[in-house]
């Protein structure tokens, strides 16, 4: 009799654990609330546009990288292609193009930033010894004995390199020259990548984090979420289920195991092992009133991580500037704080592409970091200051757009918002915190297990997190686990 797996949400690392253990002869079922895949890495329907919701660009697939190992282990074909460059940031006195080819990118770096070669010569050896660990599947942190068998295992003598490194930050491997713009650069690299910026990032993970760009940064035809979309294609299409409008309202507990999960529809589902790839404190809300030592944390109990401000503009292409790369970060004043509009992450729909907007239009998804905390509080105490917040913060996406791309206002035929509030309406996120936690100290980091025997968490909460890379990087770890 085939082993059963159910799946809590259709997000990348849900689905990806889901394809990886049908594969390996699993009965699988994904349960999903939504009317498609994707979660935080969707791409949705409006008034002819396909907006991505929140991640816009996807690493790994080059040779060895996450997706590709996934890809090569199911026989799939990913809707991408790589793009070069991956993005243009742009300062108030430069702007700098991260290149996806190495030697153009230590050429960009050399002329805009002299100061800082050291450094980045430091986050590159760094930065290759992080991604070397990650494709020997190293369970980090580990879970048992088992994981630090295998810890040991991926372990070479060039991995001893980083031994000093452990507990230091990004920002004490900067030297004292290195320039306020700069500093304003690497952290606004790391704020979407590592969620927080050099003097709190881990050295090791920052300086993997910062190389993104130079690991297969690719483009998803037909948005995002066609990444999650080929997933789930591939289950159905190899006799696996993914149910949507399939809300999980609580998990059924016996002893140390769970036994099933039920839905708001009704349905009940019982399996041999599940995996839930939801935020922690929303795994908990599922389960009984006293949930196990692995989620009750204080972490999870509070709360912790950002929130996003989200535009959605469809454009006059003719209005566009020519020869515009399409996608690009803004960091308005690098002596302030980033986040909160100062510092905005802008991706175009390809030119031409009629599957993402209609004729002569491109789909824009403009971004910055927010803390929930004040949108949630003016939403039930002050719904007027609500509103005038949102504007506000929609006035101030456009004028830091405006630094990359000249007369984006002009273009706009349309313009959507969204807050914190509607980032957990639609993607169930608690207080709509999205991206997963800082990765401040491996010691720290949270593993997939829950406490419970047989349930595993999976998505940007757990380590590497962070991106469709990382997210995809834990699923590996927990089909693996869940398998043997």
């Amino acid at each position: 009799m085939k082993r059963t797996l159910v799946v809590i949400g259709g997000g990348v690392g849900g689905l990806t654990t889901a394809a990886l253990l049908l594969k390996a002869g699993w009965e699988v079922t994904v349960l999903e609330a939504h009317v498609y895949p994707g979660g935080s890495a969707g791409t949705f329907f409006h008034k002819g546009y396909r907006f991505d919701a929140g991640a816009t660009l996807a690493g790994g697939f080059n040779p060895g990288g996450p997706h590709a190992r996934v890809a090569e282990l199911l026989g799939l074909e990913w809707p991408v292609q790589p793009v070069d460059p991956a993005w243009v940031v742009h300062l108030p006195q430069r702007s700098i193009t991260q290149w996806a080819e190495p030697q153009r990118w230590r050429e960009e770096r050399r002329a805009a930033f002299p100061e800082g070669e050291s450094f980045w010569q430091m986050q590159e050896r760094l930065g290759e010894i992080s991604w070397q660990l990650s494709s020997r599947n190293f369970p980090w942190p580990p879970t048992g004995a088992r994981d630090l068998a295998e810890a040991a295992l991926a372990l070479r003598p060039s991995t001893m390199l980083a031994v000093p490194y452990l507990m230091r930050t990004v920002s004490s491997l900067l030297p004292r020259q290195a320039g306020l713009e700069m500093r304003a650069f690497i952290d606004a690299q790391l704020l979407i990548s590592a969620q927080t910026t050099a003097q709190y990032a881990n050295a090791l993970y920052g300086s993997a984090a910062l190389d993104l760009p130079r690991r297969g940064v690719s483009l998803v035809r037909g948005g995002i979420g066609r990444l999650a979309g080929t997933l789930a294609d591939w289950i159905t299409a190899n006799g696996g289920k993914v149910l949507y409008r399939q809300a999980v309202e609580r998990v059924l507990v016996r002893g140390r195991q769970v036994v099933a999960v039920q839905t708001r529809k009704g349905l009940e589902v019982e399996a041999d092992s599940f995996a839930a790839n939801l935020p922690p404190s929303a795994l908990a809300a599922l389960l009984p009133e006293s949930p196990p030592r692995g989620l009750q944390t204080k972490q999870v109990a509070a709360g912790t991580g950002w929130g996003a401000f989200t535009l959605y503009l469809g454009l006059e292409a003719s209005e566009l500037p020519a020869d515009l790369a399409d996608h690009h970060q803004v960091v308005v004043d690098p002596s302030k704080p980033l986040g909160e509009g100062n510092s905005v992450f802008i991706s175009l729909s390809p030119q031409g592409d009629a599957s993402r907007a209609p004729n002569g239009k491109r789909a824009a998804t403009l971004s910055s970091h927010t803390a929930v905390e004040p949108w949630w509080q003016l939403s039930q105490n002050d719904p007027q200051g609500y509103a005038t917040r949102k504007e506000d913060y929609t006035q101030r996406l456009l004028a830091a757009s405006e630094q990359a791309i000249p007369g984006i206002r002009k273009a706009m035929r349309l313009a959507l918002p969204g807050t914190p509030l509607t980032w957990q309406f639609y993607t169930g996120r608690p207080l709509g915190r999205v991206g997963g936690y800082a990765q401040t100290s491996i010691l720290t980091a949270r593993s997939p297990a829950t406490g419970l025997e047989n349930l595993w968490l999976v998505g940007d909460s757990i380590f590497p997190g962070q991106s469709t890379a990382g997210v995809t990087l834990g699923a590996v770890r927990v089909a693996r686990a869940i398998n043997r």
